[in-house]
């Protein structure tokens, strides 16, 4: 075995620094876990709140199960090397690792039954049955736009028909239909009134999109052929980006759109005044 100049083998050395690694790892994640670096945006609905504390609540049981393996990993590593005089002093015992597998599986087991159930109470949420008095929203996807639809004084949405798609009607509405003459049709820009509850019709005219708000915790797929609902509350007015979170073609990155979130009266004014 080849000797460094410091009387240490390749191998000694090596767990050394490995030990060193993990300890060193184990606390630049509990500093940049506690600095909150990278964080989310502002809590902008009603249910971000819950959204979060599932999240907090799922970070918090893996930390602490990463901090305890890394650490446990690092001792054995540093304790058990090679000190180059005997071999390391440490016996083999099937049952006690059998005990710990058993325990260390039910343990992870149950954890993730409960974050599982957990995280899907807060997600159905937003597909449960919205107030009657939700306005609601079509939204369609497409390479590389997004298409707003309100419905207008009469509250009912035209009729949309794929055959009917052109450059100057994206969405294929059927303008003989007399329920869609004050049909309000917008690109990129989505208008919402505050603390009002809202149900957002997602479409997709070509492939799979992802509408995502980041500050209304908010990510759902757009799948063609499909009409998925989703219901929120908004409860922050300002200017919100919207982005699409799924790859979807090389124009990608410019499908960005922005939402409005203002008081009842302005947003009634604001409808008021679009043109069919």
């Amino acid at each position: 075995m080849t000797e460094n100049p410091q009387g240490l083998s390749h191998e000694k050395r090596d767990s050394v620094l490995l030990a060193v690694f993990l300890f060193s790892l184990i606390f630049i994640t509990i500093w940049l876990f506690t600095r909150q670096f990278w964080w989310f945006p502002s809590q902008a609905s009603a249910h971000a709140a819950d959204m979060d504390k599932t999240f907090i609540i799922t970070f918090t049981i893996t930390g602490i199960l990463f901090v305890l393996l890394q650490a446990i990993l690092g001792y054995l590593i540093f304790r058990y090397r090679d000190k180059g005089d005997h071999p390391p002093a440490y016996k083999v015992n099937r049952r006690l690792e059998f005990r710990f597998a058993l325990v260390a599986g039910v343990i992870i087991l149950g954890v993730d039954i409960g974050l599982a159930l957990k995280g899907e109470g807060s997600w159905f949420k937003l597909f449960s049955s919205p107030p009657a008095d939700a306005m609601i929203v079509e939204v369609t996807a497409e390479q590389f736009a997004w298409n707003f639809r309100y419905a207008g004084k009469d509250g009912l949405f035209g009729r949309t028909d794929p055959k009917l798609i052109t450059n100057a009607n994206q969405i294929g509405l059927d303008k003989k239909d007399p329920a869609a003459k004050d049909d309000v049709l917008l690109i990129n820009q989505m208008h919402l009134p505050v603390d009002r509850p809202v149900r957002v019709r997602l479409l997709a005219k070509d492939v799979i999109h992802s509408f995502f708000l980041p500050h209304q915790r908010i990510k759902q797929d757009a799948v063609p052929g499909m009409m998925i609902e989703i219901s929120f509350t908004p409860t922050k007015t300002g200017q919100f980006e919207i982005a699409c979170n799924q790859l979807c073609g090389l124009g990608h990155y410019r499908m960005r759109a922005f939402l409005t979130v203002e008081p009842q009266e302005s947003f009634d004014r604001w409808l008021s005044e679009q043109s069919p």
